[in-house]
């Protein structure tokens, strides 16, 4: 069994039913699921360029979509809330899903909203994607700027609420702000590791260390440009080196999976890749590919026990103890 931390799944279920669609999860992504053993995940509201122009009116948007998808398919989806939802998830046969914000520019300076999308079903968040906002800041961004003192409101009430802070898309400077500021565990939930691939999106070892000490996750992140910088490279062997690398450093217990599959998302317009470049890993480049990744690791030397911890177990007790 899979547990999948980072899936963009709502926005393309927004993208989808704006063009019409309905059952956008069972239509677009079910099969996948079921092909690849994964049994839930953190599903995102990611607010999509060029709609991150006015980020207020698209998050709106997405939550309206969202919530019509979920209300449409109950017979298939359990949202974890709280404490049990995960184990009733498994029992009812349903995915197991967290809904999810991939940065919060959309609330604007309005950090009451956060109660709002506690009560819609929200468990976790992360301050920023890769730009500046009013809460934090992102890759792109000023280097010398962090969290900001509006940011650090934002987290605090997310520790309160029992909202799982993300440092997935953070600089470095909001990275150790949000170690500095937070008491309780915190992810990365789709970053690989600078060591092995020297992008600003990855973890140094300093991060990694940082997040395990404080009793984080960091999810191993397929997309193929944070795997080597050397294109031949980009495959599944050199995807399993940075769970090498992660387990070394962190330990067995704080890490997962954070899959960040982009292979549903049409036009997609990030700058995280050159437009015209495979997007995907080698021999992992969607959800269904994931026995590939689980025959590499027990080819390795993982224990079935370690599988599970990686595969779900290892989320599951973030669940339990955060939300």
């Amino acid at each position: 069994m899979i547990f999948d931390c980072h899936g963009d799944i709502w926005t393309d279920v927004t993208v989808q039913r704006d063009n019409g669609m309905k059952d956008v999860i069972k239509n677009r992504h079910l099969n996948r699921f079921n092909s690849g053993n994964i049994i839930g995940g953190i599903f995102v509201l990611w607010i999509d360029p060029p709609h991150d122009k006015n980020p207020k009116k698209r998050l709106v948007e997405m939550i309206s979509a969202t919530s019509t998808e979920i209300m449409g398919n109950q017979d298939i989806l359990r949202i974890i809330l709280g404490k049990g939802d995960f184990d009733k998830a498994l029992e009812e046969e349903k995915l197991a899903v967290i809904i999810g914000l991939e940065g919060l520019s959309g609330i604007g300076d309005n950090i009451d909203l956060l109660n709002a999308l506690y009560m819609f079903g929200v468990r976790h968040a992360s301050l920023t994607w890769n730009e500046e906002n009013l809460l934090a800041t992102g890759v792109r961004g000023n280097p010398e700027r962090g969290v900001t003192a509006l940011g650090e409101k934002a987290i605090h009430l997310m520790e309160k609420l029992g909202i799982i802070i993300d440092v997935s898309h953070a600089n470095d400077k909001t990275f150790w702000d949000v170690y500095e500021k937070t008491t309780k565990p915190f992810i990365a939930s789709h970053s690989n590791c600078r060591a092995l691939c020297n992008v600003k999106r990855n973890l140094s070892d300093e991060q990694l260390k940082a997040i395990s000490e404080r009793g984080g996750l960091v999810g191993l992140n397929s997309f193929n440009e944070f795997v080597h910088l050397d294109k031949d490279k980009q495959d599944l062997k050199h995807l399993v080196d940075h769970l090498d690398h992660m387990v070394n450093i962190m330990g067995i217990d704080h890490v997962c999976f954070g899959f960040d599959f982009f292979d549903f998302l049409e036009n997609n317009t990030t700058d995280d890749f050159v437009e015209g470049d495979t997007i995907g890993t080698k021999d992992f480049e969607n959800a269904s590919k994931t026995h590939n990744l689980i025959a590499e690791m027990k080819k390795r030397g993982y224990s079935e026990e370690d599988i599970e911890k990686v595969s779900y177990k290892n989320f599951y007790r973030i669940i339990e103890e955060l939300i």
